[in-house]
């Protein structure tokens, strides 16, 4: 069932590989959302959600927003999304600092593509759900608060403290605290993203959500900006 999503975390791999050999600091954040992705294939696994089939179709849509971002930018092309544009652009600048290129990364696939992965994903959907299967969804989705949760340390030990030495220092005095804070701030996000989501879907005409879409880049672009310090 989680083939298709194994097949994606070696395409990430072999990025993660390639760029780690260029020094393209684009590998800070697809080495995180590799190994978040490795946890959620571990978790589907292990019978953490209700209906695994969709959990895994989520991660192989929201892998799919990326990856188009990507080949947009590669090919210099004006489909790329904005938040995307500004956030691949940072990390061929040497001042863009590690940590920026990682929450740049995160913000533009969390508060942009996810939406829109959600909005795609239930949408044919939504109509004929009950209540309680809408419920199941949002429980689902959720859940994945719980496998970040999870990772967030790994990501500091196995992806960031090897970029930033000094991390190392910072995680024995401040503890658990910077994780929490991270999963805390990821999961307030992911609870936003699922209520634009659902605005989406339920928009009352084309121009309403052409629209909401719109207003959903623009603030990615807001707090890509603001982690640029512009």
């Amino acid at each position: 069932m989680v083939e298709g999503t194994r097949q994606v975390t070696i395409q990430m791999e072999k990025l993660v590989r390639e760029w780690e050999v260029l020094d393209d600091q684009r590998t800070v954040f697809l080495s995180c959302y590799l190994l978040m992705t490795q946890n959620m294939v571990r978790a589907i696994d292990k019978g953490e959600f209700r209906d695994p089939e969709w959990v895994d179709g989520l991660l192989r849509l929201f892998a799919g927003y990326y990856f188009d971002a990507l080949s947009h930018f590669e090919r210099d092309s004006a489909e790329t999304p904005a938040v995307w544009q500004l956030t691949f652009e940072a990390t061929r600048n040497p001042d863009t600092m590690v940590m920026q290129n990682l929450f740049l990364g995160v913000n533009a696939h969390i508060n942009y593509d996810l939406v829109l992965t959600l909005r795609e994903l239930l949408e044919p959907e939504w109509s004929s759900l009950s209540e309680s299967e809408r419920h199941i969804r949002y429980l689902d989705h959720c859940k994945v608060n719980d496998v970040i949760g999870r990772t967030v340390d790994s990501v500091q030990e196995q992806v960031i403290e090897d970029l930033i030495p000094a991390m190392d220092v910072v995680d024995k005095i401040f503890g658990p605290l910077d994780e929490k804070f991270t999963a805390w701030l990821i999961g307030r996000w992911r609870d936003e993203v699922w209520e634009q989501a659902i605005y989406l879907i339920e928009a009352p005409n084309q121009n309403v959500r052409v629209s909401l879409q719109a207003n959903v880049e623009n603030e990615a672009l807001k707090k890509a900006r603001l982690m640029l310090l512009r």
